[in-house]
């Protein structure tokens, strides 16, 4: 009895009978091969450009206030020179009331190695009443305004405490603090230093 060629190797003959001869290395290189292109595919998707447009961050109103508060103290001091200390502390904690809000907004939204912060498309906010000034963006500087009566500056803090109040009680953590610390400091003024 003679051997058949298929069986020369020792192989079962459906092993070479394959129509689509495929080793275990070609295997192993086109799963290789496949699972690069998947990783390339995430990371191309991943870096593409994002076109979500963001709420505003609701501690941005806040930080407007405050640089509006902070205006219209110093503008007041031409109108009362005799509170010219009191004033002038206003005017300096409503600025450090906006640089912590305007502190905690960019901890948020992050910063990159470099110092820059990424691009982040924020739908405009809807401005609300300014007391006699023009809507501001946050993080810019306020306008001047022109010089409030002490009553005014008074209704003008007791609003801004009431709303920092009102936020603190929607939010968590060290951001429900920091209103809560800033509604209790507009208090003290309005109360204290305006008496």
């Amino acid at each position: 009895m003679q051997p058949s060629a298929a069986r020369s190797s020792g192989c079962p003959p459906d092993r070479h009978d394959s129509r689509f001869p495929m080793d275990r290395r070609t295997a192993l290189r086109l799963a290789g091969g496949g699972a690069v292109g998947v990783l390339a595919l995430g990371a191309a998707v991943g870096c593409a450009t994002e076109d979500t447009v963001h709420e505003p961050d609701p501690l941005a109103a806040q930080e407007v206030k405050a640089r509006t508060d902070a205006a219209a103290a110093t503008a007041a001091i031409a109108l009362a020179p005799h509170k010219h200390a009191a004033l002038t502390a206003i005017a300096t904690e409503r600025t450090a009331h906006a640089d912590a809000l305007r502190a905690e907004i960019a901890r948020v939204i992050g910063v990159y190695g470099d110092g820059t912060t990424p691009a982040h498309r924020t739908r405009a906010s809807a401005p609300g009443p300014a007391a006699g000034s023009a809507a501001v963006a946050s993080g810019t500087a306020v306008p001047p305004v022109a010089a409030p009566s002490l009553d005014t500056l008074r209704a003008q803090l007791t609003e801004s405490r009431q709303s920092a109040a009102a936020l603190a009680s929607s939010q968590s953590g060290y951001r429900a603090g920091l209103l809560a610390s800033i509604s209790a400091a507009c208090a003290a003024e309005a109360g204290v230093l305006l008496a």
